[in-house]
């Protein structure tokens, strides 16, 4: 992916150098009917923290310890925070373009928090357990670029292009907050049964992915920065966090009911999606049969 000395966004929050800060961690061991090991590994499958989406009676807060000071910068995290400038600021060129023309409507880029270990958000701490996510709260992506690290080691998805594909997917759950998608499927939620609301949950995440498919298509074709091999680094992001293959990689039985981001064959269909059409009107995950 060819980003180097391309331009960056305004609307990057630097937290990093203030180091961990203090807040509040969410126990989520009752929540949604998932058990709570399933829902540290839902944390990690960077997706739009759905903490607000779930009954407050499952969940219990507590205050999180404050840590001292990180230091300065490295010059590799000075550099992944550049890159996710840049591919910030891509997004934001490309869903104004399709807002505009497509739908007639304005885009409003979501903020994104750069973060070192942990920091408060109105959705509880963001931290290596939750995942980079999409707050709808204050419109915010918080993320630690520590995960690309944890993506590529430990997750076997390596390679600059996967970990756009993690701003572009949280930048997905921003165009579904500014068309009013969260909203609904809130709504929704807040009346369903467990295996329903899980479900609901897996459109919503395909639906992130479609939407970082379709900007793929639309950075490779107005501003040439994909290279080589690079969709296929996106893949395999894909592949390696579905909820399928992450069960099995920890040592348990999938269960489709309790699902919340979708199968490795399901969140690459729906990135393919969105790349070969370069279309949002092709992301409708919620009216579609899902493979």
């Amino acid at each position: 992916m060819k980003w180097q000395g391309r331009r960056g966004s305004d609307n990057i929050e630097d937290r990093r150098e203030a180091g961990p800060a203090g807040g509040r961690r969410v126990s989520l061991g009752g929540a949604g009917g998932l058990g709570l090991v399933a829902l540290v590994l839902v944390g990690w499958l960077f997706g739009v923290d759905l903490t607000p989406l779930l009954n407050s009676d499952g969940l219990q807060r507590e205050s999180a310890p404050r840590v001292e000071d990180s230091g300065s910068l490295s010059e590799r995290d000075r550099a992944m925070g550049d890159f996710v400038s840049v591919t910030l600021a891509d997004t934001e060129e490309i869903w104004a373009d399709i807002f505009r023309k497509d739908l007639g409507k304005v885009y409003h880029p979501a903020v994104l928090v750069l973060f070192s270990q942990a920091t408060p958000s109105p959705c509880g701490t963001a931290s290596g357990a939750t995942g980079p996510f999409y707050c709808p709260v204050d419109g915010k992506v918080y993320l630690d670029t520590a995960f690309f690290e944890t993506l590529s080691q430990e997750l076997a998805a390596g390679g600059d292009f996967a970990a756009a594909y993690v701003v572009a997917h949280e930048i997905g759950h921003r165009v579904q907050d500014e068309l009013g998608i969260l909203d609904k499927v809130e709504a929704a939620r807040a009346k369903a049964t467990p295996a329903v609301s899980n479900a609901l949950s897996v459109r919503l995440e395909l639906q992130a992915d479609c939407f970082a498919g379709v900007w793929a298509q639309h950075a490779a074709e107005d501003f040439g920065t994909i290279e080589r091999g690079d969709v296929a680094e996106a893949m395999n992001a894909a592949a390696q966090i579905g909820d399928d293959t992450l069960a099995r990689n920890a040592g348990r039985r999938p269960m489709p009911d309790s699902f919340t981001h979708g199968t490795s064959d399901q969140r690459q269909f729906w990135f393919a999606q969105g790349f070969d059409s370069g279309a949002i009107g092709a992301c409708d995950t919620f009216a579609r049969k899902t493979p």
